[in-house]
């Protein structure tokens, strides 16, 4: 199981409507993109990631998440370090706080996503689309594509299991041929796989519509204030300092 969906399945916000954590995630993400990357982003991203902790997730993995987009961030504002120019390669003269305001404003629109993916299982994120008018195929299709990356992931980790077992992994030259022949034959194997799947579902009369059980949680006004209160606040912060 991605490390993302089993945080959601165990969190402590689980229990709480979709509109409400809809909200706090999306006016995280827009206070991002909207207010200024010093003091806004800062804010937005350390007040996402003490939700994600009160949440249940725990710090090293929150960490874990935030590291794979970290590294494209990271990789991107690089590139604004360097000028080039007539006189050649160089140092930018302000391109050391062009890239911090980019990592900034890039982590805290990331932090705000993540906070929502750790919190809420996908079924209950397309249920909520299918209430705001969704096509019921695209519903589906999205939970299926969901489904085949869990298949990719466990083909990959029986195939290397599998290498490791003859000794693929001894030596780098040897790991990296591994590595290529695993690449070549995941895909053939993960689509069969797939194939095996829709032929287990049409044998137990799939129709094109994978229901899930969900209820839907009345939303309490008093939490929604709170919520509006908390990204009034941030905004208040940044526009006062």
């Amino acid at each position: 199981m991605i490390e993302s969906d089993r945080l959601a399945h165990v969190s402590r916000w689980r229990s709480l409507p979709l509109a409400e954590k809809v909200l706090f995630s999306l006016g995280l993400l827009a206070l991002a993109m909207a207010l200024p990357p010093w003091p806004g982003a800062a804010l937005v991203l350390a007040t996402a990631s003490a939700a994600a902790l009160a949440s249940g997730v725990g710090w090293r993995s929150w960490l874990v998440l935030l590291a794979g987009p970290g590294a494209f961030v990271l990789t991107g504002a690089a590139t604004l370090l360097i000028q080039v120019s007539a006189d050649g390669v160089g140092l930018a003269a302000d391109g050391g706080r062009a890239a911090l305001a980019l990592v900034l404003r890039a982590m805290a629109a990331v932090s705000g996503l993540l906070l929502l993916t750790v919190t809420t299982p996908l079924a209950e994120l397309t249920q909520g689309l299918r209430r705001l008018g969704l096509p019921a195929e695209l519903a589906e299709l999205a939970l299926t594509t969901y489904r085949f990356i869990f298949i990719l992931l466990d083909t990959a980790r029986r195939m290397n299991a599998s290498q490791m077992a003859r000794l693929g992994g001894d030596g780098w030259r040897r790991r990296i041929r591994s590595l290529g022949l695993l690449v070549a034959a995941l895909m053939p194997r993960a689509l069969d796989q797939a194939r095996r799947l829709d032929v287990g579902l049409q044998a137990r009369g799939y129709d094109g519509s994978l229901p899930t059980l969900g209820r839907r949680k009345p939303v309490r006004p008093l939490r929604m204030m709170a919520i509006v209160a908390v990204l009034g606040l941030i905004a208040g912060t940044t526009l006062w300092m």
